[in-house]
């Protein structure tokens, strides 16, 4: 049996695919620690993992309140710029963690900490990638900017030179590495990408082939599993008042922004606008509830956090800005999609998601409530999507991709 230290940095949704790595890891006997910023401790907990809280909680908090972090280009750089800012606690945290106990380092490419720790330590580590569009694939070129899929269809010799030009955001997370790399005698990468993006010691993709098959510029020591789908089922139940609710009337639509999304009041306003339009119920779904318009309509009510898979065959249509994990959540739900991407993945996550008939997406200059109105209606009365998601929801519950990844692991 081994102990395996996992390491996730970001919102709730780069959180519990560890969640779901560490309780599979440890119900097969090995020892798991979760470490990351200490907001997450009662979700960790509450799992039944141990936890280390490391990392600046207002660095964190700034980092999801930042202005730009939602917007294309600017939102990858303020990412880079908190990862490099916060690197520091969390690489010394992981190196006092093994100079106690010898460990599996577990993290996504972003969180550089791990890295710089096995460079140090010689430690192994198995870089997590939970989208596809983190695999920066020359051959499944990622769109990361919203109607950007034209590039797919470039000559391959130019997507190649495409990926292989300077990328601003590297420089600005390496500019707070490099001293910090120096102090510990770590030799840094040419370019943090291409050289440290995944690890030599292994890696996993958390989504399964038939949403993006595997390519031949993906590293060959790589086991792609499936979707993490981890939603804290059984440490929440639904309110009573959010019970009625739903028995009371017509399956409503869930407005879901992200766990992270601390600037999702236009995003709620055009979905009640579109609800009244079209004579549905709503649902909106977020923590902050300062983004809530009040007072809301009878038809519509909101929650601060409820786990997808309890709630998604509930409702008709899910709204989302494309996260990864609520994404798989309402695939293996069956339930129709709308996306309005802004920036990271989430454009080709839409753009993956339109191709297979199961959703549509609008822009964030799109997203009124009549253009939502248009769209929802369409997916709600298509019997090509209705279709498309039965299919893909008979694809989800294919496989084992628990077995698959903790196989992978150990």
């Amino acid at each position: 049996m081994a102990h395996y230290l996992l390491l996730p940095y970001g919102s709730g949704g780069d959180v519990n695919p560890f969640i779901w790595l560490g309780k599979r890891l440890q119900a097969r006997g090995h020892e798991v620690t979760l470490m990351t910023v200490p907001q997450f401790r009662e979700f960790v907990e509450g799992a039944g993992l141990a936890f280390v809280g490391v990392g600046d909680e207002a660095l964190f908090d700034e980092f999801l309140n930042h202005p730009h972090l939602w917007k294309p280009i600017r939102g990858t750089a303020a990412v880079f710029d908190i990862a490099g800012r916060s690197a520091e606690p969390i690489y010394r945290g992981i190196m006092e963690h093994l100079a106690k106990q010898t460990s599996i380092l577990v993290a996504p490419f972003h969180n550089v900490a791990a890295r710089m720790a096995r460079e140090k330590s010689g430690a192994r580590l198995i870089t997590v990638h939970l989208q596809p569009a983190a695999m920066l694939s020359a051959h499944d070129f990622p769109i990361l900017l919203n109607g950007t899929s034209w590039m797919k269809r470039l000559p391959l010799w130019m997507r190649k030179m495409l990926l292989a030009m300077p990328n601003p955001p590297e420089r600005i997370m390496m500019r707070h590495l490099l001293p910090l790399m120096k102090r510990e005698g770590i030799a840094p990468p040419l370019r943090f990408m291409s050289d440290w993006q995944h690890s030599p010691d292994g890696n996993l993709a958390l989504f399964p082939d038939w949403f993006a098959a595997r390519q031949p510029d993906w590293p060959e020591n790589l086991v792609q599993a499936g979707f993490p789908l981890e939603d804290l089922r059984g440490h929440f139940t639904l309110p009573p008042e959010l019970e009625d609710f739903l028995t009371a009337g017509e399956k409503p639509i869930l407005f879901a922004p992200g766990t992270g999304n601390t600037q999702a009041k236009d995003f709620f306003k055009a979905g009640l606008a579109a609800c009244e339009k079209l004579g549905c119920r709503a649902l909106l779904g977020t923590r902050y509830a300062a983004q809530v318009p009040s007072p809301l309509p009878s038809w519509a009510r909101h929650f601060a956090y409820l786990p997808f898979s309890q709630l998604l065959p509930r409702v008709s249509v899910l709204v989302h800005h494309g996260g990864i994990g609520t994404l798989s959540q309402a695939l293996v739900a069956g339930v129709p999609q709308l996306v309005m991407p802004m920036a990271h993945d989430q454009p080709d996550n839409a753009h993956r998601l339109q191709q297979l008939g199961v959703g549509d997406w609008l822009s964030p200059r799109q997203f009124t409530g009549e253009r939502v109105a248009e769209k929802l209606r369409v997916l709600m009365m298509s019997e090509s999507t209705k279709t498309a998601c039965l299919e893909v929801a008979l694809l989800s519950a294919q496989g084992n991709a628990a077995e698959l990844a903790i196989q992978a692991m150990e």
